[in-house]
């Protein structure tokens, strides 16, 4: 790299300024901020002058610093903190640059093309230029005029082409397909059919235009979910409800650092995965310290692959993760609606596509979860005495929460930490199906595959699947790990010394290589545990945490057809791999258009030593959609996850001592 001039120097320092100071390095995990953001546009600005480049930022985010320095700086917080660096997905002059910059030194200390399959996540700004481009080309008017339609009615957007065994490498395309308004909000209720128009993004212009044949658009009545917009007759009403914490939350957020109850955990935010879970530590009131259950835990990847084959549907199979941007799709959180009242708002902040920092309010929040559960209880009846002896707790637990609106579905998604030691992840989905149009108005008019369901006249809810691909980082009390599966085995009783004729008995197998801990949940009956087989507990037990499925969904795509090929990931529901740093994406870094050479599956191919390493658990869980009247024209939410639970982790149960809650009396009111 040339030395920068002086004009340059000025331009960085200058814009700088720009953003206020009070986003300052707290921690090397911490987001990028917006400074930071700034310095980066300058410095690659600087090496490729848009005057003579055409240049796109697709994804700027933390370069991860190296594992072993961040953990050392946590054990000694007064050595030098890790390089801060950023990594950089650019599009210039048409070919993919990987770029890292150093922060500290401010200067780029690496620059590559990318000359694989796959394109970087699409940005908004080009997918709005496309919806532009729509507007003002000729042969697509006329169809819509065609049809009758008002052209200010119609709303477009661009989808992924995906990848069906071209050989050679398509350019970066999407096809743009419409749904109209006219009388609902609810545009995706009302799809215009058999028009499809492809637009070169980097090109910007049409290159492809298709109106197969006219199918009727589906009626607006029924379908506006505003509530502005609904008429009687309505639902009971409930009275008043709220929370309330009047000595404040019992959390405390220092820049990025959360702390609550037992536990210590760093969060950030990424424009391509959303929130990330790193150092989630809890403190062992037995041993007085806090010991390390994850490094780093985040969403990799949503593969959703819809099973309509016409020529507007073969295409829809979505990675919301890789190719839109799960994180940059975050929306704003409404207090009280979305989060309780007792809840606390962060935001975050991504980068434009010219590299500038655009500030998200209200992405994240954060509260103490009182929903009326019991942590644990027991009421002793044995003991004749003049009062049964009555012991309960009630369950408190910390919920990190993000809502992420990937075109017509609504991802919620929280951590939930509990004191009990477990970590729940849960993602709930709500929002709108993706309808397909259609000239039937009854079902007995269907003598065909018609790949959905009738929800309405003229409306087919399409048959589809969302997989969720989890990455966990799991350090339990430390880096080496072991993967042991667990099995309950049904063995016969072969002597008389029971008249039981059998039983079942655990046997564990501690996984040596990759290809041991490939897992499909439901075979058989057992236990996913990752131990450190180095730490144990005081009668000899390794210490541990274990994995409870949730929402347990396999493919049922084949193997060869091209959208499980590029989600072979979800052939099992449980990888573990040994750590690596390039490897957190399941589906592949460039995800659009991939083929499915770089994922999860293929990494694995290597069958890598993983017992008593630093290891990644994968974790995948799922839908199988079939759409029901009841979720048209909104679905009501539909929630799955899994949890992380201590297992011989603790000497005892660690909330044997844990005081419950002050009640909180209100006094009398008259308002």
């Amino acid at each position: 790299m040339a030395i920068c001039s002086k004009n340059f120097l000025f331009f960085l320092f200058a814009t700088l300024s720009i953003i206020r100071l009070s986003y300052q390095l707290q921690h090397p995990l911490d987001s990028i901020t917006p400074n930071e953001f700034i310095q980066v546009k300058a410095l690659v600005n600087h090496s490729y002058p848009t005057s003579n480049h055409n240049l796109t930022f697709h994804h700027v985010g933390l370069e991860e610093p190296n594992k072993q320095l961040v953990i050392s700086w946590l054990d000694n917080s007064s050595t030098t903190p890790p390089p801060r660096q950023a990594f950089v997905i650019a599009r210039i002059n048409h070919k993919t640059h990987e770029i890292i910059v150093d922060l500290s030194s401010k200067r780029i200390i690496s620059d590559q093309i990318y000359n694989g399959q796959g394109y970087p996540v699409l940005t908004f700004y080009e997918q709005n230029a496309a919806v532009t481009l729509v507007f003002k080309y000729e042969p697509f008017l006329a169809s819509i005029s065609k049809r009758g339609l008002k052209i200010e009615e119609v709303v477009c957007e661009g989808f992924a082409v995906g990848w069906f065994g071209e050989k050679q490498k398509n350019g970066r395309v999407v096809k743009v397909l419409c749904f109209y308004k006219d009388g609902t909000i609810n545009m995706y209720m009302r799809p215009i059919e058999t028009i499809t128009v492809t637009v070169d993004l980097e090109e910007m212009k049409v290159i492809h235009f298709q109106d197969r044949f006219m199918i009727p658009v589906p009626k607006a009545n029924g379908t506006d979910y505003r509530e502005s917009e609904q008429r009687a007759p309505f639902g009971p009403q409930l009275k008043g409800i709220t929370v309330v914490q009047p000595d404040g939350p019992s959390f405390t957020v220092d820049g990025n650092r959360v702390r609550w109850a037992n536990w210590d955990f760093h969060l950030s935010f990424d424009a391509r995965s959303g929130p990330v879970i790193s150092l989630a530590s809890i403190y062992d009131t037995e041993k007085q310290k806090f010991r390390r259950v994850m490094y780093r835990g985040f969403l990799s990847e949503i593969f959703v692959p819809y099973m309509g084959l016409t020529e507007e549907w073969y295409f829809r199979v979505f990675f919301d993760v890789g190719e839109y941007g799960y994180g940059q799709c975050a929306v704003p959180l409404e207090p009280h609606r979305d989060c309780p009242a007792n809840a606390v708002f962060m935001g975050a902040v991504v980068a434009g596509h010219d590299g500038m920092p655009i500030e998200m309010q209200n992405v994240f929040c954060i509260f103490e979860r009182n929903a009326g559960d019991i942590m644990w209880r027991h009421t002793e009846t044995l003991i004749q005495d003049e009062l049964i002896t009555k012991e309960v707790r009630p369950e408190v637990s910390l919920v990190v929460r993000m809502i992420s609106t990937v075109d017509n579905y609504d991802y919620i998604n929280d951590w939930e930490f509990k004191q009990i030691g477990s970590i729940k992840v849960t993602v709930g989905l709500t929002g709108l199906l993706e309808v397909r149009g259609s000239k039937y108005t009854h079902k007995d008019q269907i003598h065909k595959e018609v790949y959905g369901t009738l929800l309405a006249e003229n409306s087919i809810g399409v048959y589809h699947d969302h997989f969720l691909s989890y990455y966990l980082d799991l350090d339990v009390d430390g880096e080496s790990n072991s993967f042991v599966k667990s099995k309950m085995q049904t063995t016969r009783v072969t002597n008389k010394n029971s008249p039981r004729k059998s039983y079942w008995k655990v046997v564990s197998e501690t996984a040596k290589t990759e290809s041991d801990a490939k897992i499909k949940i439901g075979l058989e009956p057992a236990d996913l545990l990752v131990v450190n087989p180095n730490k144990k507990t005081k009668v000899g037990n390794p210490v541990g945490y274990r994995l409870i499925p949730g929402s347990v969904a396999s493919p049922l795509l084949t193997d060869d057809d091209y959208p499980q090929i590029r989600g072979a990931f979800t052939k099992y529901n449980v990888w573990v791999t040994p750590y690596n740093k390039s490897e957190k994406w399941v589906g592949g870094l460039y995800t659009d258009q991939s083929r499915g050479d770089d994922t999860l599956a293929t990494w694995t191919k290597r069958n890598r030593r993983i017992k008593n390493k630093d290891i990644v658990l994968w974790y995948t869980f799922g839908f199988h959609h079939i759409p029901y009247q009841e979720e048209f024209p909104l679905m009501p939410t539909l929630s799955g996850g899994f949890e992380l639970r201590p297992a011989n982790f603790f000497e005892s149960n660690p909330v044997l001592k844990v005081k419950a809650p002050n009640v909180v009396r209100w006094p009398n009111c008259s308002t």
